[in-house]
């Protein structure tokens, strides 16, 4: 086996140097897969089959080579040695190492191997830097490798972290690297700085292919800094963590720029991407978005909303069931998740009688003490929740100042407010607005059950604040693609259909209907007062009950024979 290595790489130093363009097939031999610099080459690992990875041609003017592999939700690992060691290897979907070269050094080895039972695809990115380019990793003090250029990812339902390592300047090859810590001056790494880029797949795309062809945007720094977004930079006094907003089902990839100002020169860390979700989960993975309970009941809600949204003002009272339903289910939701470990699905059920018993209720006030001022007040609160959860959900949202809880709450709420305030004048038109309005937002909430869409973060990321203390470090960013034009455009549409409709059905009708329980108590006077009323003659409630009950119970008792039951007297 030696003996074919050492040919396979007396071969491989006399072929000529290849850089640049993309290669789908890696040539092997005997376990060993030959990469080129610059290049990004396909390849699949198989569990039995480890394979040797050789890196020839290596430039003179690198001074290290940072060699990545990623696969799409298969863990693979890549290691310095054949024996695998945690400072001497990494595993996961998105791994990398860094190469420092010695002197007169043309050619690096690595050892790939999988552990998973399916054959893994995956793509490999060698990248060369000079001995001016900062090093990403070179000052890790936290992770197992001693230069780590890896970028460390976890979600959850909320937030999706990623952590990394700081890194160090660059220096020539066959010279000692610059001290981490000693000094902190213009000379030393405290003067790099670190740019965050966010780059969106697009919706709905889980495909492995799609993802292995985004991650060459977001290996190298032109292409990086030209498809990304930046959301935010760092300096070396910052934490190297930063925090989003989980987007379960949407591919995000991130990646970080380490930027020397000094020498304005930059290199890219190792990208990491995620899902948000499992796709091994046998429940819940990415493949299905939605949960069945969570399909029928915003399916009912929409349906509900379709219908205030074109009638709402019309019936009043259904409307008012809606409002309430909409306070009550969403701040019990908010109570039961963090006060109690229901499941979901229990959860989701309980928010539902609940939001009943919440619209039943301001049916009810408003049947027994007809108060339209407080009615409209919780309808204006409404909409103005909407509109300022609209007003968070744009890049205002992710200002430093706003990553305070009492400032944003505080801003949220004052703009909630104000919308009932404004309207205080022209209820009427309030409360057509927000039927409208939020009649037609529940159309979006029951499409994202079914199709990822960006929309349903407006509220959801208001209500991930809500229960999760942690969440205000969390950058908001979402893509806004096709699926969300289409899906905005008939938001809109329908808001504009339903409000034009009920304006002009409204023309020249009272304002809001009267007070029921007044016009139920003047009716029951009457019939008392006017007997030429044929319902004066109406029996009581109770009469008739006992009456219906009797009828029914002569329909069960055994008929009577005719005839004499006596004998006849003589």
């Amino acid at each position: 086996m030696e003996l074919l290595r050492l040919m396979a790489l007396a071969m491989l130093a006399s072929q000529p140097t290849v850089a640049g363009g993309v290669e789908t097939v890696g040539n092997s031999s005997v376990g060993i897969i030959e990469f080129s610099v610059g290049k990004f080459q396909y390849f699949q690992l198989n569990r039995p089959f480890p394979e040797e990875a050789i890196l020839p041609h290596i430039f003179t003017n690198a001074t290290f080579v940072i060699f990545q592999i990623h696969s799409q939700y298969q863990n693979t690992t890549i290691s310095f040695s054949k024996t695998r060691l945690p400072n001497t290897s990494g595993t996961g979907t998105d791994k990398g190492l860094v190469f420092i070269l010695r002197p007169e050094q043309s050619m690096c080895f690595c050892y790939l191997e999988t552990l998973d039972a399916e054959p893994v695809q995956n793509v490999a990115i060698p990248l060369s830097y000079s001995e001016r380019d900062p090093i990403p990793g070179g000052c890790n003090l936290e992770f197992d490798l001693d230069i780590d250029p890896n970028i460390y990812l976890e979600y959850d339902f909320f937030e999706t972290t990623i952590k990394f390592a700081p890194a160090n300047l660059g220096y020539a090859r066959g010279t000692d690297p610059p001290p981490c810590d000693t000094r902190m001056g213009k000379d030393s790494r405290w003067r790099l700085q670190y740019d965050v880029y966010q780059y969106f797949l697009p919706e709905n795309d889980l495909t492995e292919e799609g993802l292995l062809k985004h991650l060459q945007r977001m290996a190298e720094v032109p292409q990086v800094t030209a498809s990304a977004i930046k959301v935010v930079t760092l300096t070396a006094n910052d934490k190297t963590s930063v925090s989003f907003s989980s987007l379960r089902g949407q591919g995000v990839i991130y990646n970080v720029i380490v930027w020397d100002p000094f020498l304005n020169t930059s290199a890219a860390y190792v990208p990491v991407h995620t899902y948000a979700c499992s796709f091994e989960a046998m429940e819940g993975n990415c493949s299905s978005l939605g949960r069945v309970s969570t399909k029928v009941f915003f399916t009912l809600f929409a349906l509900l909303g379709l219908f205030i949204c074109f009638f709402g003002h019309r019936f009043w009272k259904t409307e008012l069931f809606f409002i309430g339903f909409i306070f009550m289910g969403f701040f019990f939701y908010i109570l039961i998740t963090r006060l109690t470990l229901i499941k979901y699905d229990v959860r989701l059920i309980l928010t539902a009688v609940m939001g009943s018993v919440g619209g039943t209720f301001l049916v009810a006030a408003w049947w027994r003490f007809g108060i339209l001022t407080l009615c409209m007040l919780c309808v204006g609160l409404v909409l103005g929740f909407l509109i300022s959860s609209v007003t968070f959900f744009t890049p205002l949202g992710n200002l430093t100042v706003f990553r305070n809880d009492g400032v944003f709450w505080v801003t949220f709420s004052c703009i909630a407010i104000v919308i009932p305030v404004v309207f205080m004048g022209c209820l009427r038109m309030l409360n057509i607005l927000t039927c409208g309005f939020i009649g037609s937002y529940s159309i979006v909430l029951a499409v994202n059950s079914y199709l990822y869409s960006s929309l349903s973060y407006i509220t959801l990321n208001v209500l991930k604040r809500a229960l999760n203390t942690d969440f205000h470090r969390a950058f908001t960013n979402v893509p806004f693609q096709t699926n969300d034009f289409i899906i905005l455009a008939v938001w809109g549409m329908l808001a504009v259909s339903g409000i034009t409709l009920q304006i002009r059905r409204e023309r020249g009708q009272p304002f809001f209907p009267p007070h029921p329980y007044k016009l139920w108590k003047r009716e029951r006077e009457r019939r008392v007062t006017n007997i030429l009323d044929p319902s004066y003659h109406v029996r009581p409630l109770r009469e008739r009950l006992y009456s219906r009950f009797t009828q029914i119970g002569e329909l069960f008792r055994k008929e009577q024979p005719a005839g004499e039951r006596t004998p006849l007297l003589l």
